[in-house]
């Protein structure tokens, strides 16, 4: 039998670099939230693949950002703590944004760490070849990388170099998990953010960043299916309004989408209800924390 190889995959970088998409376009399916919305990745999620003879676990961290409010601090806690579990490291950096303020302070504190890692230029779709170039040399100059690609996540175009290395140079290892399994993450969880997922969606501008989908019931039916009960929080009446919509259209929308969304991944079906709630301080009540594995006094 042929030598097998498994280990972890840290990626770290600023909101909104990909590194969702890297995670997904790997496994094959959903296994992390994507939104064109900054910070919709609030834990380490792993998503499991296996490329030639390695099981890669992708270790898909919250954006790293300068925190102002308690979950700031634990997502981006929760981000450099993925960093410090992997094998391998990785900065993925949204070539269209270059080397920006954010990911500027995260070489910062990788040099200050005396780490390794690897750059991933994503979303090179429409870079001409002179300017990924100039990019790459501007970050070679400030950090000593391992390796350096560039790809695009949403369509796949040049990544599989990417994974071809990661594959070659993770450890010499049995698989850590079943041949066939995606992510390590609770059904009932992953529901709770294909929902939050849809909010960030359909009300892009209207719906504030502050709000948390948490799962309330997941139980299997005697017909087969799942009745799934899910609790949107939210700080203020007007945030509710806005998620129902007029006579209730926007909730029906979002639960609907979510609800085939879940039946395509889960080949199950499933019986969605959604209810909003405000819940002023949310962000300070340590219960919404602990599912998310999220440290509340980070």
């Amino acid at each position: 039998m042929a030598e097998t190889r498994c280990g972890y995959v840290a990626l770290i970088g600023a909101p909104n670099a990909g590194k969702s998409t890297i995670t997904n376009n790997f496994v094959g399916s959903k296994v992390s939230i994507v939104s064109p919305k900054a910070q919709t990745t609030r834990t380490t999620i792993k998503g499991i693949g296996i490329y030639d003879n390695t099981q890669i676990i992708f270790l898909d961290t919250p954006g790293i950002f300068a925190p102002k409010r308690r979950l700031d601090r634990a997502m981006v806690a929760q981000a450099w703590g993925g960093f410090g579990d992997a094998d391998i490291n990785v900065l993925v950096v949204d070539a269209r944004r270059g080397m920006n303020e954010e990911t500027s302070a995260i070489i910062d504190e990788l040099i200050k760490r005396n780490a390794h890692a690897v750059l991933a230029f994503n979303k090179i779709d429409l870079m001409e070849e002179e300017e990924l170039d100039a990019l790459r040399e501007e970050f070679e100059n400030v950090f000593a990388f391992d390796a350096v690609f560039a790809f695009s996540a949403q369509s796949g175009d040049h990544i599989t170099d990417f994974y071809q290395y990661l594959a070659d140079n993770l450890p010499v290892s049995p698989w850590y998990y079943p041949e066939e399994q995606m992510s390590d993450m609770p059904l009932r969880l992953l529901a709770a953010e294909v929902v939050r997922e849809k909010l960030f969606l359909n009300l892009r501008q209207e719906l504030p960043y502050a709000l948390t989908v948490e799962p309330e019931l997941w139980e299997h039916q005697e017909d087969g299916s799942i009745r799934a009960e899910m609790t949107i929080y939210v700080a203020r009446d007007g945030q509710k309004t806005i998620i129902l919509g007029k006579n209730g259209a926007m909730i029906k929308k979002i639960g609907q989408s979510a609800r085939l969304e879940l039946e395509e991944l889960l080949e199950e079906r499933i019986h969605l209800f959604l209810y909003v709630k405000v819940r002023e301080n949310w962000e300070n009540d340590p219960a919404r924390y602990s599912d998310w594995g999220l440290n509340y006094k980070a």
